[in-house]
């Protein structure tokens, strides 16, 4: 069931959560132009964050005059304005756009936190309060209640057990040490600092400092940037002093922790260095490791920098050569582009003690992209994967980013007996008391199935969310998991030697976009076939394109670069292709298509490069080549390939690997190709 808001029935949801997200867009716009240096910016804002603290005022009444008026929006999570302010100075930083910048919202880090620490988990119930609030009872029953409180504060204090007192984790119950790799403005250890707080609540005054000395004793918090690390430190002293764990302007009390001794120990917890390319600064192996790392490709470092080429190849050849003591390379599974983000989820994994939890923040596509077979390997065969948070493109649980989110938990040297995926989840399915809703969607992927399914690659597939849809996908994915693929030569179409092989159109749309002009109602030429050209009407795929149906207006979007005047000859021969780039929201992934002899492929289309003696057999079968393909298209756009390819797909490019790679079924009563 979703939890419902009581707005004003004339006020729509969408358009309040529309107005505070432009408030909020507007206001750090302004914001640049009231005051243009970013790092000034943090820096402001942390001490009127300070200064709201300090006289129980709100942070809007301590802001600069010359400060644009702060929106509601923002009022409430100095926090988050805090994290978003940095996250656009990285950008800035890396040569990006600052509008494009986003920071990991609040409420999504507590619902990991309390899936993760056990409290009000998915199919618990909320346990009862120890303590009785005093004021809410009738006098005659106060002296009572302060007995029960006491007695329980003394029970709380007595109950330490041996993991509390040899420091693998607090009274409050947060695994120490506590590490988070990529700290930025610390939203994670914010969070930690602030569950913890309500947790001791019932400790006597001399427990709960004892408690939070031995939590800020063991936190283990490194970010690349030296101003994340500062504002890190002065974020976390402020939320101390918020929750009455330390006195900003004393030495302390038999419950606070004076400022200076905070600041020493943020100090030691809080520190500036490279995770993926330097030592890690603690010698105690975490417990719990909790990030969101920057899902940055090396190519995209170092944009805005003189020297940024230079730069990238000297990052990329050191992290490929980065060795441990004993000789071994840091990182064994870069493959193809590599985003950072992978890198980090390695690291982690190397980091943190046996049995202890790494829960982080990833792109949705590692589930699924060949680039990341390595890493699912890693993962899943040397340590315990066991749950998975999808949330696809369309929910944009990130503002700004529009690709898919992925929250994986993992017990380090754990062993993979099956994967709970969740997915596809909503923004409502996110609860920061509980972590998910417990009636949203899940697949149990039981070990020896799933090897089966992926040929031992650990995919996990994407569902929909109806049930009976999903019902459909599964049946799918297991009538068709060991067959043959379509380039292997064993297959039913192609038990020769010469394997079918996917291409690439043959014009790249950018290098030639000089030699492709539009198609006028009186063109002639050469047809240029793009994937926009590719039409379904009623379940049958075919190509609209102006050169093929003269019927098509002088408007038609189809009429836009599709004239080919370049060198570039045709190929002569009907092809059978496939478009490359589809949208998410088609109702259908794989649209086959036989294209003519005298058209040229743009690179937005993948076609097959069928073996000569297989043109040969499909003539004789079907009477010409044209109709043999014309036959194969119609069964490689069966219900039942489209959804295996909807199940498997990384994004929403069709990729080459992904045609080699689907199954290939005999259509029903085919005689085989013999050669």
């Amino acid at each position: 069931m979703k939890a419902t808001v009581p707005f004003k029935e004339e006020t729509p949801v969408a358009h309040l959560v529309g107005t505070m997200v432009s408030d909020a867009s507007g206001w750090y716009a302004r914001l640049d132009r009231s005051c243009e240096n970013r790092v000034t910016q943090l820096d402001t804002w942390l001490g009127a964050w300070e200064e709201a603290i300090r006289h129980n005022i709100p942070i809007a009444a301590t802001m600069p005059n010359d400060w644009p008026t702060l929106p509601a929006g923002l009022l409430s999570n100095p926090g988050a304005v805090l994290d978003h302010m940095l996250a656009r100075y990285d950008a800035q930083t890396d040569g990006r756009s600052p509008r494009g910048a986003y920071a990991t919202p609040a409420k999504f880090a507590d619902a990991m936190l309390a899936d993760e620490l056990g409290e009000r988990g998915i199919g618990e119930s909320v346990p009862m309060p120890t303590t009785i609030d005093l004021a809410a009872l009738p006098p005659g029953f106060r002296a009572y209640a302060a007995q029960v409180n006491e007695a329980a504060n003394i029970s709380c204090d007595e109950t330490e057990d041996e993991a509390v007192l040899a420091g693998e984790k607090t009274a409050s119950g947060i695994p120490l040490p506590f590490a988070d790799p990529a700290v930025g403005a610390g939203l994670f250890p914010e969070r930690i600092l602030r569950i913890h707080s309500e947790r001791i609540d019932g400790l006597s005054p001399a427990n709960r400092k004892q408690d939070t000395l031995r939590l800020l004793s063991s936190m283990q918090l490194l970010d690349i940037s030296p101003v994340a690390v500062r504002c890190t430190r002065h974020r976390l002293l402020l939320i101390l002093a918020k929750s009455n764990l330390v006195d900003l302007e004393g030495e302390g009390d038999e419950q606070r922790i004076g400022r200076a001794q905070a600041e020493t120990m943020l100090e030691s917890a809080v520190q500036h260095g490279d995770t993926l390319r330097g030592e890690w600064p603690w010698h105690e192996e975490p417990r719990l490791l909790i990030c969101n790392p920057p899902w940055l490709r090396i190519k995209d470092r170092f944009r805005g920098h003189p020297e940024g080429s230079r730069l990238r190849k000297e990052l990329s050849r050191e992290l490929r050569s980065i060795t441990e003591v004993d000789g071994r390379l840091r990182f064994s599974t870069l493959l193809g582009n590599v985003n950072l983000y992978r890198l980090f989820l390695e690291r982690s994994l190397q980091l943190v003690a046996a049995g202890g939890r790494v829960r982080m923040i990833v792109p949705d596509s590692l589930m699924r992209e060949k680039s990341s077979i390595p890493l699912r390997k890693l993962i899943v065969e040397q340590n315990g994967w066991d749950s998975a948070w999808s949330f696809p493109e369309n929910q944009r649980v990130f503002p700004g980013v529009s690709q898919g989110v992925l929250v994986i938990g993992v017990t380090v040297n754990g062993k993979t007996s099956g994967l709970t995926s969740y997915g596809p989840l909503e923004k409502t399915d996110i609860s920061p008391d509980s972590g998910l809703n417990p009636r949203a969607p899940a697949l149990e992927l039981e070990r020896g199935p799933w090897a089966a399914w992926t040929d031992m690659t650990w995919a996990v597939p994407r569902m929909p969310r109806a049930e009976q849809e999903r019902r459909k996908v599964l049946k799918a994915i297991g009538e068709l998991a060991d067959l043959p693929r379509l380039s292997e030569d064993c297959n039913w179409l192609n038990p020769g030697g010469d394997p079918i092989r996917v291409r690439v159109g043959e014009i790249d749309q950018t290098t030639w976009s000089a030699d492709i002009r539009d198609w006028k109602p009186r063109s002639r030429g050469t047809p240029f076939i793009r994937g926009i050209h590719f039409n379904l009407d009623n379940g049958n795929v075919s190509i609209n394109h102006p050169g093929y149906n003269p019927q098509l207006g002088k408007e038609s979007i189809q009429r836009s670069q599709a004239l080919w005047k370049g060198a570039i000859e045709p190929k002569g021969i009907s092809r059978i292709a496939c478009q490359a780039i589809v949208n998410a929201q088609q109702s259908r992934r794989l649209r086959w298509v036989v294209v003519p002899p005298d058209c040229v492929l743009g690179n937005s289309v993948n076609f097959l490069e069928l073996p000569v003696a297989v043109l040969d057999s499909l003539a004789e079968q079907h009477g010409s080549v044209d109709d043999g393909l014309l036959w194969l298209a119609e069964h490689l756009n069966s219900d039942t390939l489209d959804l295996w390819s909807r199940a498997w797909a990384a994004n929403n490019n069709v990729n080459n690997y992904e045609i080699e790679n689907l199954p290939f079924p005999p259509p029903r009563n085919v005689v085989t190709v013999s050669l």
